[in-house]
């Protein structure tokens, strides 16, 4: 949406854009200028040589074998007697290879193999004659990358304001021809061109390059991006929907060190900056804060109709309005622990702040019960812009005993993130009950007397999915910025946050797709002990498409895999616990090509020879959950009737 606190310098061409941009990105994203350029990639053509081995024909065939196994090596003629050919077939098969380097050159014309040829005839090939090709080499400054086209890009005249008059871009167009052969077909193959192809024996031989480039232009545009969950501004360069990460990264590495000027670059001065920030996070509280008056003002609706009821009525009636009531003072902490042991898939929290008074060892073990029932715990807190002008951070001892907290396959059930600039103070549970108000749920001071808190618990589905939605993206959110940094550093702890924190929201298919993506194969028995904790708590159903998927990658494994021990408990459990829940699934999945895969990496043991003696084996069902008693004697005539 458009903030109307100052003018935006945004090009008028890009106006649609940026509101595609904002209306497509998460909360609290604004655009807040937005300007066309034109910069130059430089292109050069290049010829390069290329050598291709061919399958032999039967006569090469026979010429090779014969050098290699026979004692005494014959002459062409001698060999052509012995073959029955006409000799002067034999003649041009041998010249041919003899001009591929592959038959030595002897005055007697004795078929002897180079070295070059003995290899070929272990390969099956001999090489063709070379031929040569003509690409083209361009230099991209600002994506900071070589590569190669099979054709030329055509010259386009832009109008647009010259991005390097503002900004000096480094040309490697320069660089390329002093490029050893190794690193220019390491390019080339990396250009996708299928000219150099080594395992197929096709190579680049050599390469010469024009004197002369050729200047390309090509339009980009660059955007300034606040985003309020952040607090920070970015810039972002697209080249129509496509966003160049390098550009966009260089650029807010320039900006940082002070060596771009938005002023300058897209004439956005720190004022505006100021203003657009401003206005962003204030209507960003003032959501939250409609939204939490929208329940008040519910709840005040319902007090008010049961005061209308009888007594006799209002025990039925509240049963009827019991969507959003009001609860005060000592009753808050009473049911906000009820609530929480309710839970029976997930619990999200954000309170500002965060204290040992509250987190308590009772208030541990009532997370640990939770977890060991498949419950995820996600808490947010931090009500400064930025982490370190927090005043009254969590106590590390504190983060350290939530985070110790485990599923029984050894996972931190509880993910605790600082968020920050927030003052809102919600609990969801299960996605069907939300405590919001004035009360800070993990810091009260260890003060238990009453406040004249107010907090109101609803249960109306729609008000609830509404606040779901407000903090789960923010935890979606840190959790992908986890993930992209433990990629980058090939951190698993972080990346084993992430993928408690996509398990915890629901995500348990976009942490396999991600996993995959990363070709992160250590990670797969990560994956497989989030979906055990779902599949305990019933908040993953057995016939979930991507359980299929999950399971195929075993094939991708070997025996000799150093994690092989923790992937055969952790398939074990998941197989178990999807028979537990639907056995006829579980068989579905366990198909003819997985079932070899278990056996050949000895996932099930040798006396096991079906399937069905597997799940039998591993189908624990999880005990049933004591029921609560109304505390109500029953009496002795109640008990013959039983």
């Amino acid at each position: 949406m458009f903030l109307v606190s100052s003018p935006k310098p945004i090009d008028p061409q890009l106006q649609e854009f940026v509101q595609q941009i904002e209306k497509q990105s998460p909360a609290g994203i604004s655009v807040l200028a937005g300007r066309q350029f034109r910069y130059c990639l430089e292109q050069i053509s290049v010829e390069v040589t290329i050598s291709e081995p061919r399958k032999f024909n039967i006569v090469e065939e026979f010429i090779l074998r014969a050098a290699i196994e026979l004692e005494l090596t014959p002459n062409e003629n001698e060999l052509a007697q012995a073959l029955g050919l006409d000799p002067v077939f034999v003649q041009n098969t041998a010249m041919t290879l003899r001009s591929l380097e592959t038959l030595a050159v002897t005055p007697d014309a004795r078929i002897i193999l180079t070295p070059q040829g003995k290899q070929f005839y272990l390969e099956g090939s001999v090489p063709q004659p070379p031929q040569t090709k003509q690409i083209y080499a361009i230099s991209d400054p600002l994506q900071g990358n070589l590569f190669f086209l099979s054709s030329p890009l055509e010259e386009v005249q832009i109008e647009l304001p010259i991005f390097e008059d503002l900004i000096a871009l480094e040309n490697r167009c320069q660089e390329i021809s002093e490029l050893g052969l190794e690193e220019l077909q390491r390019i080339i193959q990396a250009s996708g061109l299928g000219l150099h192809v080594p395992e197929d024996g096709k190579i680049i031989t050599a390469a010469n390059f024009t004197k002369e480039t050729q200047a390309i232009w090509q339009s980009v545009a660059i955007f300034v991006i606040f985003d309020a969950l952040e607090d920070a501004v970015k810039l972002q360069v697209r080249r129509g929907k496509q966003i160049l990460n390098y550009a966009s990264d260089l650029l807010d590495i320039l900006q940082t060190e002070g060596k771009v000027s938005l002023q300058n670059l897209l004439h956005l001065s720190d004022e505006t900056i100021a203003a657009e920030r401003e206005e962003l996070l204030n209507q960003r509280n003032q959501e939250v804060e409609a939204r939490i008056q929208k329940i008040e003002q519910q709840a005040i609706e319902t007090v008010k109709e049961l005061r209308e009821m009888g007594e006799q009525v209002a025990s039925k009636g509240s049963q009827e309005k019991d969507q959003v009531i009001l609860l005060r003072d000592s009753q808050i902490r009473k049911s906000f622990l009820e609530t929480l042991r309710k839970g029976n898939h997930q619990v999200l929290i954000y309170s500002p702040w965060v204290s040992k008074e509250v987190v308590d060892n009772e208030f541990i073990q009532l997370l640990q019960n939770l977890a060991n029932r498949g419950v995820w715990i996600l808490i947010g807190h931090g009500i400064s812009r930025r982490q370190e002008d927090e005043t009254r951070p969590i106590p590390p001892q504190v983060e350290q005993k939530l985070r110790e907290i485990k599923t029984r396959e050894g996972l931190s059930a509880v993910q605790v993130f600082w968020l920050g600039n927030s003052h809102a103070k919600e609990v969801v549970v299960d996605r069907k009950i939300h405590l919001c108000g004035s009360h800070n749920w993990l810091s009260y001071r260890g003060d238990r007397l009453p406040r004249g808190e107010t907090v109101y618990k609803i249960a109306a589905a729609d008000k609830v999915e509404e606040a779901y939605d407000f903090l789960a993206v923010r935890f979606k959110d840190y959790a992908g910025e986890l993930w992209e940094s433990a990629v980058q550093n090939r951190d698993a702890n972080l990346a084993e946050t992430s993928l408690c924190t996509w398990g915890a929201l629901g995500m348990e298919e976009m942490a396999l797709n991600q996993l995959q993506l990363a070709n992160w194969l250590e990670l797969y028995p990560v994956w497989l002990k989030v979906v055990s904790q779902g599949l305990r708590s019933k908040k993953i159903s057995p016939d979930s498409a991507y359980l299929a998927t999950g399971i195929s990658m075993v094939s991708q494994f070997s025996v000799d895999d150093f994690n092989l021990e923790l992937l055969r408990s952790n398939l074990c459990q998941v197989m178990g616990a999807i028979a537990a829940l639907d056995r006829r699934q579980a068989l579905k999945l366990l198909n003819e090509k997985i079932w070899l895969d278990f056996r050949r990496l000895h996932i099930a043991e040798p006396a096991l020879v079906k399937p069905d003696d597997f799940l039998l084996k591993y189908a624990v069902k999880e005990p049933d959950r004591p029921h609560k008693t109304s505390g109500k004697k029953v009496s002795h005539k109640k008990k013959k009737g039983v």
